[in-house]
């Protein structure tokens, strides 16, 4: 008999390839149903501020088991700007609170139907990032280790978030003013970076007749030169944001000597964070990442010339 694990990863691959036109396949899709309570260490729905008129909600997930690595991370999810909750991150952040890490889901604004246009999205991710500073304490963080990851158009607000720290100009009125929102370091998962995925002009929420110079200040790779430490994940069979789009980031962030990396999985698509060994896989490597260069940073002397024996570098005339 199959395992349920088996059961909901043939169901999130068979969805992919029926070819079933999804502009962007939620979390949920692959977890399946949420739990009818939420498990002893999530906090639901927190206010962390106002987007316009709206309480904002975020949910705060805590550590389990021995490790506690004093430092958050601030999630958000996808769904093309339009849609998605954050509640479709349920699974994905149990897997990092498992390796001793504050995981935090915050809701943003949706311009499904005109309702929030650009920057209504940023200016509430960084009132999420200036709570979160602002409640290390209640967290039990350190506030100068604060992170921020994104999943598709997710993606796109946290890198956007990751160079644009302590810009007025997208820093809003949704509670916190003056809390800085630097962090530490920022994760992409196939995230929308703008030119690299021909969909960006179509869903990506700026106001209409907007100038060819508001879409470039848009984008996260105007901000490349303020990047800190920056991880990218990306399934080689996406077809709803190409891989492109975190490949060429990457080139962007070496070429400004931000410490960087991209993982690419081979005949994964869009969303694999919901599989249950890729949220694993992913997570390992996220920590590993953040370990190295917030945690505890370190560098790595270069490779010397090979050696036998232990005896001395050959010479070269």
């Amino acid at each position: 008999m199959p395992s349920n694990h088996d059961v909901t990863r043939r169901s999130f691959l068979g969805v992919v390839a029926s070819g079933v036109a999804l502009p962007y396949l939620t979390l949920d899709a692959a977890q399946g149903p949420a739990p009818a309570a939420p498990p002893a260490n999530v906090e639901k729905d927190v206010v962390y501020g106002k987007g316009g008129d709206t309480d904002l909600h975020l949910d705060i997930y805590k550590p389990t088991g021995s490790a506690n690595k004093r430092m958050a991370i601030v999630h958000y999810h996808g769904g093309g700007f339009q849609g998605g909750n954050k509640d479709g991150l349920a699974a994905r952040l149990q897997t990092m609170s498992a390796r001793g890490y504050v995981n935090i889901a915050a809701q943003y604004r949706l311009s499904a139907n005109g309702a929030a246009r650009w920057p209504s999205q940023i200016e509430d991710v960084k009132a999420s990032i200036r709570w979160t500073r602002a409640n290390a304490s209640r967290l039990g963080i350190d506030p100068n280790r604060i992170a921020v990851a994104g999943y598709s158009a997710g993606g796109h607000l946290a890198l956007f978030a990751a160079g644009t720290a302590n810009r007025p100009e997208f820093e809003g009125k949704g509670g916190n003013a003056g809390v800085p929102t630097t962090v530490a370091s920022c994760l992409g998962y196939y995230a929308v970076t703008g030119g690299s995925w021909e969909g960006f002009r179509r869903s990506f929420p700026m106001p209409e007749g907007s100038s060819e110079e508001a879409w470039r200040l848009a984008t996260p790779d105007t901000y490349i030169k303020n990047f800190p430490p920056t991880v990218l994940f990306h399934g080689l069979a996406d077809v709803t944001v190409p891989p492109e789009s975190s490949q060429d980031f990457l080139k962007e962030l070496r070429a400004a000597n931000i410490p960087s990396e991209l993982h690419e999985y081979a005949g994964v698509p869009h969303e694999f964070v919901g599989i249950p060994e890729f949220a694993e896989s992913t997570s390992a490597l996220a920590d590993f990442f953040i370990e190295r260069h917030v945690i505890n940073p370190r560098t790595y002397p270069p490779f010397g010339a090979g050696r036998r024996g232990g005896g001395p570098a050959p010479t070269t005339r």
